[in-house]
């Protein structure tokens, strides 16, 4: 199972949903070029080249195939790998998928980001500004204009794999979920939609309890329920499931 990180940010802030998820999946969270401490690219690089770094990471540590798990930007990132790389993708995850038309133009987005910070814990601030101020204002720009050409729709439509996409109730990034069901049902879908009621954005690290029990779920083909063991105010429900998700499993009368 591999992390795929937001904008601008590094991989720090997947870990606490990547950690509760160790002991079921051999788990990797990477940081792609350019982000975080990994290595500058010669080259700024776009979704394409994101996805292309991402599977030679595969290739260097001899991954055939992952489960892929995104946030944020992360998620148009799985989508170029599944587009252009089928073979190596066995399920995805898309975790508070961004970077459409919901969030151009630029100054639409920041205005979205500085909401959505309000609603995060205040660590995730910890986390997020050094990994921001290392990135940078040019890289930004850049990437944003690339983000903004990247055919997410068409992408979407495109998957071939079980998929699962987890949005937050109260994410400003992300049109309300009775849009986002409106949109799944436009076609045919590999997608099973989950609301995270009580949620913002950087669900992997504000809520990751939730997340990590509906990732179990969602690969053992179970239905979607919420997670007894983690406290709050936090709530989860399935407002979706594509005619060509697999159908869930009812538990065992022994489980």
């Amino acid at each position: 199972m591999v992390h795929v990180h937001g904008f601008g940010l590094s991989g720090r802030y997947l870990l606490p949903t990547a950690e509760l998820l160790k002991d079921d999946f051999h788990t990797y969270v990477p940081d792609l070029p350019g982000f975080g401490r990994s290595g500058k690219p010669p080259k700024s690089l776009d979704v394409a080249g994101l996805a292309d770094a991402a599977v030679r990471f595969f290739d260097d540590r001899e991954i055939e195939k992952a489960t892929l798990v995104g946030n944020s930007m992360g998620c148009p990132v799985i989508w170029e790998i599944a587009y252009r790389y089928p073979e190596r993708v066995h399920r995805a995850v898309l975790v508070s998928p961004a970077g459409g038309i919901h969030n151009q133009p630029l100054r639409r987005a920041i205005r979205q980001l500085a909401q959505d910070g309000t609603r995060e814990p205040g660590k995730m601030m910890q986390v997020a500004a050094p990994d921001y101020l290392r990135f940078g204002v040019p890289s930004t720009m850049r990437l944003f204009q690339a983000l903004t050409r990247y055919p997410m729709l068409e992408r979407m439509h495109t998957l071939r794999v079980p998929t699962l996409a987890v949005i937050g109730s109260r994410d400003p990034l992300m049109p309300p979920p009775s849009r986002v069901r409106e949109l799944s049902r436009a076609s045919e879908h590999h997608v099973l939609l989950v609301v995270i009621q009580g949620a913002a954005h950087a669900i992997n690290f504000s809520n990751p309890g939730e997340l990590a029990n509906v990732i179990r779920l969602f690969m053992a083909d179970k239905p979607i329920t919420d997670d007894p063991t983690t406290p709050g105010l936090a709530r989860t429900f399935e407002i979706y499931r594509g005619t060509l998700h697999p159908q869930a499993h009812p538990p065992s009368p022994s489980a």
